[in-house]
């Protein structure tokens, strides 16, 4: 029997029906919501024939725990990560049948904060990311939280978790994609990158980042120019400068 998921919230759940409404299971929604917006997605999963099934504000905190569910909770089928076949597969297709604009990845090399990883799936959503790949172990899932703080992104954007982040990266160079770590150490700056072609960007994990089998499958590692006193940023905020330096560098091109 195929396990179940929940995504919450309402600009998540707007996004569930506007890209993978046919994985809906059903739409609990809260008695005799004055929103609108609530309103209009219950008329939309209505007109899609999702279920909907009314729900009492304990049942939805029950299922969102300390996340705002806003009057909405989702019940989707299976899971939202995509296979490492299915990755290859989408990178072949993209390389020979799509190739502008060129391939862009991004690989988290084990992040553990779901607010973290939600936040990274937001902007990957924002600058046209093809992908998102994790380790199947040892990193945060995808869950409430990350649906929420992602406002919806883990619905547009295909997830991938891999067993060896490591073998993946070592079939991507031989794909021609160029690999780009960073690193708070690195000499050289992002900003020195030339990143206008096939690429995939690695983020290493809070505190420890990246590992030293993932560091050996990268071509070059890369910083963020730091002028003060903080000797680093936020993975997540990280993770938004290299994705918008990318997509600068293409827009100029």
């Amino acid at each position: 029997m195929s396990k179940s998921r929940f995504v919450t919230g309402l600009r998540a759940v707007e996004q569930l029906l506007a890209n993978r409404s046919d994985e809906v299971k059903r739409l609990l929604a809260e008695y005799r919501t004055s929103n609108p917006r609530v309103e209009a997605v219950i008329e939309r999963a209505r007109e899609l024939g999702v279920e909907i099934q009314e729900a009492n504000r304990a049942r939805l905190k029950q299922i969102s725990g300390e996340l705002r569910h806003q009057g909405l909770v989702a019940e989707i089928k299976g899971s939202p990560t995509v296979d490492e076949a299915g990755l290859r597969t989408m990178v072949e297709e993209r390389l020979t049948e799509y190739p502008i604009p060129p391939l862009l990845l991004l690989v988290l090399d084990s992040i553990q904060d779901p607010h973290n990883l939600g936040a990274c799936l937001r902007s990957a959503d924002a600058v046209g990311v093809d992908a998102v790949i994790l380790p199947r172990h040892g990193a945060a899932r995808i869950g409430p939280t990350v649906s929420k703080v992602a406002a919806g992104a883990p619905e547009t954007v295909p997830v991938v978790a891999v067993a060896n982040l490591s073998r993946v990266l070592s079939w991507l160079a031989d794909y021609s994609v160029k690999i780009i770590g960073t690193s708070d150490e690195a000499d050289e700056s992002l900003f020195d990158c030339n990143l206008t072609g096939p690429v995939a960007i690695v983020m290493g994990a809070e505190q420890k980042g990246l590992r030293k089998g993932v560091v050996a499958r990268c071509d070059r590692i890369v910083s963020l120019p730091m002028y003060g006193e903080v000797g680093s940023l936020n993975v997540s905020v990280a993770t938004g400068v290299c994705l918008y330096e990318v997509l600068r560098q293409r827009r100029q091109k």
